[in-house]
């Protein structure tokens, strides 16, 4: 099993799965009434470890630090929370005698990755993408898996956890007794002294020297009582998180035991005929592609009543869907396949197969459509994101083809898993923003060509490249992002990512017009036969 594991991880719970069959049949009296989410416990730990003062105090100083960092946006402060984060859970699975394994180490190592976009860049977008699956592979790092139920369901397992570990560690610290209080409260009132002396002593050095205030105030966050509840609530985020994850390190739920019944096989006919009509649909569109591509659809276009152009650009997102159908189909289908004997499944692997082959042209289709329409009108966010999208699906496939010809598929949920992790790490460390800013200022340098109010609307990470446009377009391009900084003002170095950084830098060094009228006043100077909008 993937994840950390203890000495009994592999074997069978206590009771051989009872309460599988919880409420089944009727509620006859004198008989144990039928109890809620029994089809959880099958994967109750066989142990779980009992909180340690460490842990706790590991718990309680990440929510110290989250209160204090991240209330002023998201930089390098979120890798230094979860490395904290991961500290407490690491104690609580070495005090389970867990061992690290491969897969362990590569979720986490993935979640690190993911918590890097933040630090890196400002788009919103992606930056709450990489965070959401940053902890999602933290929380399947210590909760392993093999199968679909394990992988898709530790995944969101933190929220399980959230208010059992506050119990887990009130308990574990009313068991120590005096013990661990004799540990904790030392250590929080050494904390408590030490950040009054340096808020004196720091105050007293800071009007003593300029120098040194600067110094103190970029590193110090700053306080003030009317944030105290914001803070407050971010105190008991971060310590709950902490917790949680401490809490699933020191004995995770198996959600690989988490019974799920087969679907009920249906007949040869009933199964195998839709899917043969849908491959002879999808074997259809594959050859109007083909004539298409090869130069021979002229007679087709003339039917359609469209340019070439336009035939390429059009239908992306109704490809988009059929993709996702399809998806749909090949796990429903795959659910209630018969498998009694060798012939059905065969046919069904055939069937299957080629429908996934057959999809990866619908996939090609859809990808070039959009970069035809890429090139010809600009790259936006939206497109970007959804170019992404359709490359993952088509990999999803590739992967769905691969277990098909293997003897076993129990690789598959892993590996449809880390393929999706590995895209939004690739996506988010790409720097979308910079991406789509870069594609536009080329297109406009070979051009002359380029949609100002779709780069305007970006953020910090476009900036060096929006730097390159001449006179009122790089005005024009850069005037809300200048004016969104200089009304923020400087962020603290634990919050501002490196995009940022540089933008303020570049910034200073060849400013905008001062006031934003006259950045509005480029924009028309630029004219409207230059300034082109093409929709999402």
């Amino acid at each position: 099993m993937s994840g950390f594991s203890t000495p009994a991880a592999d074997g069978v719970p206590p009771g051989g799965g009872a309460g599988t069959g919880a409420g089944a049949g009727p509620y006859r009296p004198g008989t144990p009434a039928p109890q809620p989410f029994a089809w959880l416990r099958p994967g109750d730990p066989e142990r779980k470890a009992p909180a340690t003062g460490r842990t706790v105090l590991a718990a309680v100083l990440t929510g110290l630090l989250t209160s204090l960092v991240l209330a002023d946006g998201l930089g390098v402060n979120l890798l230094l929370c979860a490395a904290l984060t991961a500290a407490g859970a690491g104690i609580a699975a070495r005090t389970a005698g867990r061992r690290l394994r491969v897969w362990t180490a590569l979720w986490s190592a993935l979640a690190l990755a993911l918590l890097a976009v933040p630090a890196l860049y400002e788009a919103h977008w992606p930056v709450l993408l990489s965070t959401v699956w940053a902890v999602g592979l933290a929380s399947l790092a210590l909760h392993g898996g093999r199968r679909w139920s394990g992988v898709l369901l530790a995944l969101p397992g933190l929220l399980w956890q959230l208010v059992p570990a506050l119990g887990w560690a009130r308990a574990g610290l009313a068991g120590r007794g005096g013990n661990s209080r004799s540990r904790v409260v030392p250590v929080l009132k050494g904390v408590l002294v030490a950040a009054v002396l340096l808020a004196v002593f720091g105050a007293l050095f800071a009007s003593a020297d300029a120098a040194m205030a600067d110094v103190l105030g970029s590193l110090v966050p700053s306080l003030d009582l009317g944030e105290l509840p914001s803070r407050a609530s971010l105190f008991v985020l971060g310590l709950a998180t902490a917790l949680g994850f401490a809490h699933i390190a020191a004995g995770p739920r198996r959600w690989d035991r988490t019974p799920v019944r087969p679907g009920r096989p249906r007949g040869r006919l009933e199964w195998a005929l839709p899917l043969a009509a849908l491959n002879l649909m999808f074997g259809a569109f594959a050859v109007v592609q083909a004539v298409v591509v090869l130069g021979g659809g002229e007679s087709v276009l003339e039917r359609t009543g469209m340019s070439r152009s336009e035939y390429a650009r059009q239908g992306f997102w109704q490809l988009l869907v059929v993709t996702v159908l399809t998806l749909v189909v090949v796990a429903v289908a795959k659910r209630w396949a018969p498998r009694g004997n060798e012939a059905d499944r065969r046919i069904a692997r055939l069937l299957l197969g080629a429908l996934c082959l057959l999809t990866l042209v619908v996939v090609a289709s859809a990808l070039g459509r959009m970069w035809f329409y890429v090139d010809a009108s600009g790259l936006t966010a939206l497109r970007l994101w959804v170019l992404a999208v359709e490359l993952w699906l088509g990999v999803v496939f590739l992967l769905l083809i691969a277990s098909g010809l293997t003897p076993s598929a129990g690789w598959l949920p892993r590996a449809v898993v880390l393929s999706a992790a590995l895209a939004a790490a690739v996506y988010g460390l790409a720097g979308p923003d910079a991406v789509v800013a870069e594609q536009n200022v080329a297109r406009f340098e070979r051009t002359g060509q380029i949609d100002l109010r779709n780069v305007r609307s970006l953020s910090a990470d476009a900036v060096p490249a929006l730097d390159r446009l001449p006179g009122d377009y790089r005005t024009c391009a850069l005037g809300i992002l200048a004016a969104d900084l200089e009304h923020d003002g400087p962020t603290p170095w634990y919050a501002a990512s490196l995009a940022e950084s540089r933008a303020r830098d570049i910034l200073a060094a060849r400013p905008v017009a001062d006031r934003l009228e006259g950045r509005e006043y480029a924009c028309e100077r630029v004219g409207p036969r230059r300034v082109f909008s093409f929709g999402g």
